[in-house]
């Protein structure tokens, strides 16, 4: 571990470290990168080491009565785990070895158990049955393990959702409602009326990469949601008649392909709205609820729905009133209502309102915090109305408040379950526990009344809960960065049923691979505190100097530091890079979310921020308590929010940041969907002499700043991120004739990031501009097909 000499932050943010602005000149002597060393690195991507990891990625794949199914990492490839908590049970889902030799046989071909060549199964009678790479399907038996097929019958389509009674499948087709019977096929047409750009239970364009989508066959699932009697659905009807369309060329031979989609972006006079409709699926009928279009927002990131969720409706008790929140494009107002399934008639229930955007949860996307309990008389809510979020119960009817739930220097997470009959809410929560990492999630339960609220995972780490459906047992995976997580079972009152997996990391740390350094720091202003990871190579040298690199997503809806446990796949593979010999940096910057509501609006309305200073000020006293991090080598890379922010901080911070790598950078929110700028950086407004409120946050319009090295890379078929935000950066750039680099990915969307070649171009450009030597010329980084 490297050494960490003593820093007194009482004394000052800036005395631990002096401000560091002559440029870096490569030392003499330097020897150039190998291979050999572009190999060792290549060892720790996530792909790679997690292949020498077993243990640590237990998903539940629910069954009946909460059973459940995962699939499991072990030394020689995976294996599926099939698990009874009431029981509780762990065991083999069937025989590997036996599938692998009865497939081999079917097939023709040559499988082992450890990797059998699917991810995922369903059970069926006597057996099991899957789709391969292929798409082809083969269904095997798991009592004389013989396997039949393949057939050409293809998998469950996304587009399709099933009643809770397993009767139904509602879809979207040419912008109408339609159910089809399960047991007799018959399809049915519940709406008539609708049309394009105005259709029913359809998704937005702008949200769902519907060029990315439609270019490999698939679409985005139709937002609605089955009543609980399968007797009932909801649905929107979404308007984007005269939304205003983006444009894409797609590489071709001869005449490129013209993909054209509907975005509304900040200050358009139009943006996507929808209304509520009900419709009774037995009786063939349906109602509109009466209520006005309601502004199609993220009440939380992103989008309307998350895969088959549609977010911000859910039924109560039975199938009389569907409850919904109606957001607005100011997203300073959340309201709740409930809709009369037979009449229409619809009821505001509660309004929340904030100075700057009100959040329906923790603010780093999910299910929104509500639910209505007790046949349909009450209404857990989360709020952020004291500054931070805590769970309330309201009158259903009256729309009053009768007591608060939760309360104190913490925020409510994830509300997972309501049990009524015990008048117990169970829900995630951060910052409770004193002298704990604030990021730390627990589970606990509180009484509905407000009167307790008991912990029940008592365990210092961070813990990551999965329900089941029923709400009565719990998978908690818990660790800590520095750890290898244990995945353990729970029943409701906290108690483990059984130990699922204890992951071991053991033969990837014989290699050199580390775990993470975790630091706190001060914030810009000298108090807050923040708290980030420090990576270093394998070879640690404490006796040398080492360029840094910060990796950087600025939020607002999450932050760099996804995992708060021991993890091969921490952002920007900040190990893989380390091994190259830099010091990797990352931190919860000002302005990401599970801290307090301040903590989260800190730079609001001023979207040019990204938390920069912070990071700054975290790197100055960092280099005082490892002062083999050279603050006149600092680079700075990131994708997406992090490509905007990476350009942003060698721009706006010439003296500190010396090189950046931006991929796929929203580099002005004028050029990306209005949901994101409006609900962050406020609604755009336009002053008399022809600027708006926009031009602050925009990097075309500092480029001429840019004194250091500067690496962009986009798709051509980002319909994300659309290369027109890129295309205004590089052009004012030229205009300012200023040397950077450029690489063009063609008919790639957003998710490039990982893509072997933009890593190794990743890597080049910081070993040939921070530490000053030639990288290895053409490494090939050659990614594991299984």
């Amino acid at each position: 571990m490297p050494r960490s000499p003593s820093c007194d932050l009482r004394t000052g943010l800036y005395r631990c470290a002096p401000l560091l602005l002559t440029l870096w000149l490569p030392a003499p002597g330097m020897t150039q990168v190998t291979s050999a060393d572009y190999t060792r690195a290549d060892r720790f991507l996530s792909w790679n080491a997690g292949q020498l990891v077993t243990g640590d990625q237990v998903v539940p794949n629910w069954l009946d009565g909460d059973r459940f199914w995962y699939r499991n990492r072990v030394l020689e490839g995976h294996e599926f785990v099939l698990v009874d908590p009431t029981v509780p049970s762990r065991r083999p889902a069937f025989d590997h070895h036996r599938i692998a030799a009865a497939l081999s046989m079917a097939a023709d071909t040559s499988y082992v158990g450890t990797k059998l060549p699917f991810d995922d199964f369903e059970f069926v009678d006597g057996g099991i049955r899957f789709h391969t790479a292929d798409s082809v399907r083969w269904s095997c038996t798991t009592t004389d393990y013989f396997c039949t097929g393949p057939d050409s019958i293809p998998a469950p389509p996304r587009t399709e959702i099933t009643s809770p009674d397993g009767r139904w499948v509602a879809f979207s087709r040419d912008e109408n409602l339609w159910v089809r019977s399960t047991e007799t096929g018959e399809e049915i047409q519940l709406s008539t009326d609708g049309e394009e750009d105005f259709g029913y239970a359809v998704p937005q364009e702008g949200c769902c990469s519907v060029v990315t989508l439609a270019r490999r066959g698939d679409e985005a699932p139709p937002v609605l949601a089955w009543s609980p009697d399968s007797r009932m659905i909801g649905t929107h009807r979404l308007d984007e008649r005269a939304v205003e369309q983006l444009h894409l060329l797609e590489t071709a031979t001869g005449r490129p392909v013209l993909h054209s989609y509907r975005v509304a972006l900040p200050g358009d006079s139009v943006i996507p709205t929808y209304e509520v409709h009900l419709f009774d699926v037995e009786g063939r009928s349906h109602v509109r609820a009466d209520v006005d279009p309601i502004d199609a927002v993220n009440t939380s990131c992103c989008g309307l729905a998350i895969d088959t969720l549609w977010k911000d409706a859910r039924w109560g008790e039975g199938a009389d009133e569907l409850f919904f929140t109606r957001g607005v494009r100011s997203y300073d107002t959340l309201q709740l209502h409930a809709a009369n399934t037979s009449t229409g008639e619809t009821r505001m229930i509660l309004e929340e309102t904030s100075k700057t955007y009100v959040e329906a949860n923790a603010g780093r996307g999910g299910v929104p915090n509500w639910r209505v309990i007790n046949d349909n008389s009450e209404v857990v809510w989360w709020s952020e109305r004291d500054g931070w979020g805590h769970l309330y119960l309201f009158d259903a009817a009256s729309g009053e408040l009768r007591n608060r739930i939760t309360e104190g220097p913490w925020m409510v997470a994830d509300l997972l379950v309501v049990d009524e009959a015990s008048r117990w809410v169970y829900f995630t929560a951060v910052g409770r526990e004193e002298d704990r990492n604030p990021y730390y999630q627990h589970l606990y339960r509180a009484r509905l009344d407000g009167s307790a609220v008991e912990l029940l995972s008592p365990e210092e780490a961070d813990h990551q809960i999965r329900m089941s459906p029923s709400g009565r047992y719990f998978v908690d995976q818990y660790g800590t960065y520095e750890s290898a997580p244990v995945t353990v079972l729970r029943d409701r009152s906290g108690r483990v049923l059984a130990t699922l997996e204890e992951a071991d990391f053991s033969t990837l740390l014989a290699t050199g691979w580390r775990f993470p350094v975790p630091f706190t720091a001060l914030a810009r202003d000298g108090v807050t505190p923040v708290h980030g990871l420090l990576f270093f190579p394998s070879d640690f040298d404490e006796d040398a100097s080492y360029p840094v690199v910060d990796y950087i997503y600025p939020g607002p809806q999450v932050g760099p530091i996804r995992s708060r446990q021991g993890s091969v796949s921490q952002g920007g593979n900040a190990a893989a890079l380390a091994e190259l010999g830099f010091i990797v940096f990352q931190i919860d910057a000002l302005g990401t979310p599970l801290r307090d509501k301040a903590f989260h609006d800190a730079y609001y309305g001023n979207m040019r921020d990204n938390g920069i200073p912070d990071h700054i000020a975290a790197l100055r006293q960092l280099a005082t308590r490892y002062p083999q991090m050279d603050l006149d080598r600092v680079g700075i890379f990131g994708h997406s929010g992090g490509g905007f922010s990476s350009t942003d901080a060698i721009l706006s911070y010439p003296d500190f940041f010396k090189v950046a790598v931006s991929t796929a950078g929203n580099h002005d929110n004028r050029s990306y969907d209005f949901t994101w700028g409006e609900k962050y950086h406020g609604l755009l407004t336009r002053n008399p002499d022809g600027t708006d409120s926009f031009d602050s946050q925009a990097n075309q319009n500092i480029a001429h700043r840019l004194e250091g090295k500067v690496l962009f890379m986009y798709g051509t078929l980002d319909d994300n991120v659309h290369p027109n935000a890129n295309l205004l950066v590089i052009d004012e750039l030229i205009r300012a004739n200023k040397d950077f680099d450029l690489v063009v990915l063609p008919n790639r969307n957003h998710g490039f990031s990982n893509e072997p070649y933009v890593i190794r171009r990743t890597w080049d450009y910081f070993v040939r501009h921070l530490k000053g030597v030639e990288p290895p010329e053409g490494f090939e980084i050659v990614r594991p097909t299984n």
